[in-house]
């Protein structure tokens, strides 16, 4: 497969099946659909950012980035939180993550946001310009992270000037505000 040939679009109401097809088949279980499908439905979530990625008409992968808040700033910076990432088992490690997340950012840039996070593998996502530890940078996460796994609590900054930005812990989606999603 030829990443050329990967078309990656904002996904609609329309390809709601499509999107939790993806979030099974990625994932095995039943647990990042339901966490996709209760973000969809948070009005506290929005503007959300939800792309599929699709090869010769098939699903194949799908990326959401909902929003957030910088708790103690007020007005608070534009900061959103990357949950989930899938890529169907058959087109893992093919690079179809990276082209979801480019154009995540890219979209992002787009709408004026300034930072996003995730809380994700410590050794993929670094690879796509997130920094771990981000506790330790100033951006607690929204419930107590092992310290094990503290570097999997990552950050990265889509405007060049960060010098003066601010910090606080981070309020996320009432749907994702639950401590069974902050375990790695």
């Amino acid at each position: 497969m030829n990443l050329n040939d990967v078309h990656v679009r904002k996904a609609t109401s329309d390809d709601f099946s499509d999107v939790m097809n993806v979030e099974r088949l990625a994932f095995g279980e039943e647990d990042e659909a339901r966490l996709v499908k209760d973000l969809l439905a948070d009005a506290s979530a929005e503007p959300f950012v939800s792309l599929l990625a699709c090869y010769q008409g098939e699903a194949i992968g799908h990326i959401l980035f909902t929003k957030a808040l910088l708790e103690g700033s007020n007005p608070s910076p534009s900061v959103y939180i990357l949950a989930p990432l899938a890529i169907k088992p058959a087109y893992q490690k093919q690079g179809i993550g990276g082209l979801l997340i480019r154009e995540g950012h890219r979209i992002l840039k787009e709408m004026g946001v300034e930072l996003v996070f995730v809380l994700g593998h410590k050794e993929y996502y670094p690879r796509h310009g997130f920094k771990g530890k981000a506790e330790e940078a100033g951006y607690p996460p929204p419930y107590p992270i092992e310290s094990i796994y503290a570097d999997c609590w990552m950050y990265q900054f889509l405007i060049p000037k960060t010098k003066d930005f601010p910090k606080g812990k981070v309020k996320c989606a009432e749907a994702l505000d639950k401590p069974e999603y902050w375990r790695e």
